[in-house]
């Protein structure tokens, strides 16, 4: 695990887990499917239960040794205790996403190691867009049967692209994050896609001003770090994980030069 062979080798197989978690929304995406809110008032579904049911047996065969800690077993109190690696899974990111029906909730799993995230996958089955990389690897996305390098870009001169929460935003604090900076164009996106559309070089910028936890965001930002962005608190300091109740400071996402 150690080495860019290896990670390399198990990001290849955690690809195929994605994509059955994923098939396992989907059949309930077709579905007249209920919600039901957890204690923090948040929604969930079947779909993130099943896909979570998909995830955990599959990361316990690949990885015996590594704990895992996903966001509905957590809702539920089951959280082991972490030191140094464990995996980091959201089976169904962006649950508003799902019950609107517009196609951006994804599949996030992460491998942190060392407080940073080193390994990740993103899919959104809907859009069948999947997004991956790992630290010492690369970054890529695979759609149309195609897999293909990604990497951020240079921020071009007409200005940043910048990419905001779609089902959560204060967009006072946001003008007043980007003032002085040169916006070309604003667009908004659901859930972990935001971090990975940086990393493909569709987006400069993605600021997040409001709560999340780390299992909303690290798959995504372990495919922002391996195609050369980074994830930084509003200190400028590299967001870090494993931290006491898994709550996120504010933090912004970006590319080369961030």
């Amino acid at each position: 695990m150690s080495t860019a062979i290896n990670r390399a080798e198990l990001l290849e197989r955690l690809l195929p887990v994605a994509r059955a978690a994923g098939r396992a929304i989907m059949d309930i995406y077709a579905t007249d499917f209920a919600v039901r809110g957890k204690s923090d008032a948040s929604p969930v579904t079947e779909a993130d239960e099943k896909a979570e049911a998909v995830i955990l047996p599959e990361l316990a065969r690949l990885t015996p040794d590594i704990p895992v800690v996903s966001e509905e077993e957590a809702s539920a109190g089951r959280i082991p205790a972490v030191a140094g690696r464990f995996w980091l899974v959201d089976p169904l990111d962006g649950t508003k996403e799902f019950i609107n029906r517009n196609g951006e909730f994804t599949v996030n799993i992460a491998l942190i190691d060392n407080h940073r995230p080193v390994l990740g996958v993103v899919l959104a089955p809907a859009l069948e867009r999947m997004f991956a990389g790992a630290e010492g690897v690369g970054a890529f996305v695979e759609e149309k049967g195609q897999r293909r390098a990604i990497h951020c870009r240079e921020v071009p001169a007409e200005g940043l692209t910048v990419v905001a929460s779609r089902s959560h935003g204060d967009a006072e604090a946001l003008e007043k994050f980007l003032a002085g900076r040169k916006v070309a164009s604003q667009t908004n996106a659901g859930s972990s896609l935001k971090l990975c559309l940086v990393a493909a070089g569709e987006a400069d910028l993605y600021p997040r001003l409001g709560r999340t936890m780390e299992w909303d965001i690290a798959a995504g930002d372990s495919v922002l770090r391996a195609a050369g962005g980074i994830v930084k608190t509003l200190d400028g300091a590299p967001l870090a994980y494993g931290k006491q109740g898994f709550d996120n400071p504010h933090f912004y996402a970006g590319g080369l030069g961030a």
